[in-house]
Order: structure tokens, then C-alpha cells, then sequence
């Protein structure tokens, strides 16, 4: 059993202040792997001291020295990439494809930024002033179990590309990540202080870092019920804060679409990262005269995910992350079925011989309407619900008709429609014809999905301040 009891503040892995232990279940088995001991507000404090010293001489390096150590990190990264993925498979259940891929996305991310880094204008002339932007300070760092690792890389080399220093609290769920991860960045020789990796409770940890005053900024990817009591603690000290949140995305297919492609693909869509993926397709919107076709169609697709152990190379729909998360889903199945949608596939239980892990049946709702739970509610689990439109006006406005913005796809052969169609969305994303990557494209939500955006320049502009120089004195540089 693997014991995680150290934390890393001022470029030394220490034991913390705090003593509390919490277990590392592995969701596949049920079994315990391990355990973290947790910091406390105490180590916070420390991490957040330690961050505001290394600042104003990292605030101070340049273009050229922030590039060396984004290279640094990207080659110590990548190293570790398959330790790092298998730590993924056991401690979260990601599927042995999805591991891999987001292991070397995690170590890309940082050459990416570079990139981003180095083709942008940090000093501008505006009207007759100059325009310089600065590091906004100390950020405060807060990311979700789901793909902890991938979340820390971004935000890392995002902060570090504009100066900033940081404190990260990374779920405590995602320890084993972590450890990997943070031995990884302390490889990279960074100066002490630029960054400080506390784990920790978000009611403890995460509390400190949204209430210090001398954490300048958060950068949260969570729960959208989260995100509104971080921003209301961090507008009492000013913190600026970019927020992704949840989502409940509409896949839309137009009537001209090729449904033999397009819905396996909005299987998958829904069914990414084991359905635990706040950008997933949940809602398939489709013309009332091909819902048949769909069902067929929506329930063979299903059916055909293997779901079992992640570290086997033919499944693709591993567990659940917790039994808690399990319950949730299991939850959601149940009131589908009790407000009267009809089950295609799937339903509540766990798989045939699957019995001792938290999975979730593969499951898909059809005759859902716009006003059930299961089509309103994001439920972060395997479950497609498919609604039905008369008209294209109707189906945007079907779309549409969510609290949430985070992401939306669009399925047409003809591609004027679907992006007039895309342009009516109100969503940070909207991907057409299938899911496509781009990480230097903003990334962010609108409505309650979040404020802010990450990713390439625009997520680079959140880590910066612009200060305006006026008068004679904008003539030197």
C-alpha cells in the first residue's frame, strides 16, 4: 500500500502540519491503494508565504528564461509519461487509450504555452500610451479529480509563461498523480517558490487559498456549485478568477446529418473520460421523423462499449471514481426511469461480473424531454438522454434552453448550415462534425459553465495585468 505524506512548498518536499490521513481507493476493485496525509490551513499559509517571496524576482525574468524552464518541465514530464498514465489507469480508471494520450497531452501542454508564450505582445502601444502587461501576482491553483494532472500542467505553465507564482491544491483523490507529477516538476530545477503543491480539502486548503489576501488570482476547473462559493470568498480581498465549471452539453444532429456516423460519435462524446468529463455531449437533439433510426442506431453503439478493467487495451468505459460517484449516477438512472423516459439500454447495477468496482452501465434514455431531471441536471456519469425536435429554430432553442454553456456539437453535411447553426449556440465550444482538439482555441463557458477563459493567448491574458503608461515617459521602452 502506497503512503503519500509529503507536500511540496519552497522547493522541498516536506511532512505537513496537518495529520489527517484519507484512503485512495482503487475504483476498478474497490480495494484500498493507499493513503495521503492532507495539509492544512497552516501549510497553505506556508505554501502562499513561499510564493509571494519567489515573486517579485520571477515576476522579473524574462521571455527567454520563463522558455527554458517550460522546456525543462516539458522534457521531465514526458519521462514519466507511461508512470504517469498507469498511475491514471489505477487511481482514477481511465481507460488504458485515454491514459496514455492524456499523459503526453500533459507534457505537450507546456511546449504549447511556450509557443504561446513567445508570439505574444507583452508590451503594446495603445492610442499614445504604452501598454505593459504584467504578472497579476500569486495565483492560487484549484483542480477536479477528473484529469488532475493534465488540469495542473495548464494552469502551471500558463502562470509560470506570465510570471506569476502559484500555490496548487490538486484533489486529494488524485494523490498518485501528484506525487508523479510534482517529483516531475522538481526535476525541472525551478527557483524555490514558484510553485508549491499542498494536498488538501477544498474546505480546508481550497478555503485558504480563496480568502488569503495575498493570493492576486484563482484558477478553478470544478463543480459549478463550487466556483459560486469560491468567487463570493474571493471577491472580498478583489481576486480576479477564471472559473470552468460544469456543463450540460447539447449534441445536435440536423436533419441532413450523417446519422450512421454521427451517432456512435455522440456515444462517445457522451461517454468520454467514462462520462466523468464536464464538456461530455449529454443531451442528443434530434428530428422527430428519424428517432427511430437514432435509437437503433444510439442503442447498438452503446452496447458495443466494453467496459471493464482500464488497463486492458480494448475497454473503453472504465469505473466510476468513487462509490459516491457511483451512487450519483445510479441516482440519476433511477429518477430517469421514475419520470417516465424510456431506457434503450443500460439502466441501474453494475455489469455482469463487474460487481466488486464502482461501473456504471453503459446507459441511454430516449423519449426525454426538456423539462426532466436527467436533461437538465449534469449527472457526470455514462447516461445519454436523446430529446426530439419539429424545427431547426426549435432545436437551437432546445439547445440553448440550459443554465449551463460550456460546449456544444453540431453534426450536418452541409457545412454553411451548421455553422449558421453554431453561430446561434451559446456555448464557449461548439465542435462540428465530431470532437476535434485544440489547445491553444479559448477554452471557458458561458452562463453558469463559468467565467473566463483558458488555453493559448486569451488564457494567458487572465495571468496578466495591463498597466498603461502615459505621457513622455511611454516613448521609452
Amino acid at each position: 500500500m502506497r503512503i503519500i505524506d509529503q507536500i511540496y512548498i519552497n522547493g522541498q518536499f516536506i511532512t505537513p502540519h496537518g495529520s489527517e490521513m484519507a484512503d485512495l481507493i482503487n475504483p476498478t476493485s474497490g480495494q484500498l491503494a493507499g493513503q495521503v496525509r492532507l495539509g492544512d490551513a497552516e501549510d497553505t499559509r506556508r505554501a502562499i508565504a513561499a510564493a509571494k517571496a519567489a515573486f517579485p524576482s520571477f515576476s522579473r525574468s524574462t521571455i527567454a528564461q520563463r522558455g527554458v524552464y517550460l522546456q525543462r518541465l516539458h522534457d521531465a514530464v514526458l519521462a514519466r509519461a507511461d508512470e504517469a498514465a498507469a498511475a491514471l489507469m489505477e487511481e482514477y480508471g481511465g481507460t488504458y487509450a485515454s491514459s496514455i494520450g492524456r499523459s503526453r497531452y500533459t507534457a505537450s501542454m507546456f511546449l504549447d504555452v511556450k509557443r504561446v508564450m513567445e508570439e505574444h505582445a507583452f508590451t503594446r502601444t495603445v492610442g499614445k500610451s504604452r501598454v505593459v502587461l504584467e504578472p497579476v501576482g500569486v495565483v492560487g491553483i484549484i483542480t477536479p479529480w477528473n484529469s488532475s494532472a493534465w488540469f495542473v500542467a495548464n494552469k502551471l505553465a500558463t502562470a509560470i509563461a506570465a510570471g506569476c507564482t502559484l500555490v496548487i491544491k490538486p484533489s486529494e483523490l488524485s494523490a498518485l498523480q501528484t506525487q508523479i507529477l510534482t517529483e516531475c516538476l522538481h526535476q525541472a530545477g525551478l527557483p524555490p517558490g514558484v510553485f508549491n503543491i499542498v494536498n488538501g480539502r477544498g474546505d480546508v486548503v481550497g478555503a485558504e487559498i480563496s480568502a488569503h489576501p495575498d493570493i492576486n488570482k484563482i484558477s478553478f476547473t470544478g463543480s459549478t456549485a463550487v466556483g459560486k462559493t469560491i468567487a463570493r470568498t474571493a471577491v472580498e480581498t478583489m481576486k480576479r478568477v477564471t472559473l470552468e465549471l460544469g456543463g450540460k452539453s447539447a449534441n445536435l444532429l440536423l436533419d441532413d446529418a450523417d446519422f450512421e456516423k454521427a451517432v456512435p460519435v455522440a456515444i462517445q462524446a457522451c461517454y468520454m473520460n467514462n462520462g466523468q468529463a464536464c464538456i461530455a455531449g449529454t443531451r442528443l437533439l434530434v428530428p422527430a421523423h428519424r428517432l427511430e433510426q437514432v435509437k437503433r442506431l444510439a442503442k447498438a453503439a452503446a452496447e458495443a462499449v466494453v467496459v471493464g478493467d482500464p488497463r486492458d487495451p480494448a475497454v473503453t468505459l472504465g469505473p466510476m471514481v468513487t462509490r459516491k460517484q457511483f451512487e450519483r449516477v445510479q441516482h440519476y438512472i433511477r429518477t430517469g426511469i421514475a419520470e417516465g423516459a424510456e431506457l434503450l439500454t443500460g439502466g441501474t447495477g453494475q455489469p455482469a461480473g463487474l460487481e466488486q468496482g464502482w461501473f456504471v452501465k453503459p446507459t441511454v434514455f430516449a423519449g426525454v424531454t426538456p423539462d426532466m431531471t436527467i436533461a437538465r441536471e449534469e449527472i457526470f456519469g455514462p447516461v445519454l438522454s436523446i430529446l426530439t425536435y419539429g424545427t431547426e429554430e426549435e432545436a437551437i432553442a432546445m439547445a440553448n434552453d440550459t443554465p449551463y454553456g460550456l460546449q456544444a456539437y453540431v453534426s450536418s453535411t452541409d457545412l454553411a448550415r451548421a455553422n449558421r447553426v453554431a453561430s446561434q449556440l451559446v456555448a464557449g465550444r461548439v465542435h462540428i462534425n465530431g470532437m476535434h482538439d485544440d489547445l491553444i482555441a479559448p477554452f471557458g463557458g458561458f452562463k453558469q459553465s463559468g467565467i473566463g477563459r483558458e488555453f493559448g493567448p486569451y488564457g494567458l491574458e487572465s495571468y496578466l495585468e495591463p498597466k498603461a503608461i502615459l505621457g513622455e515617459a511611454a516613448q521609452y521602452a
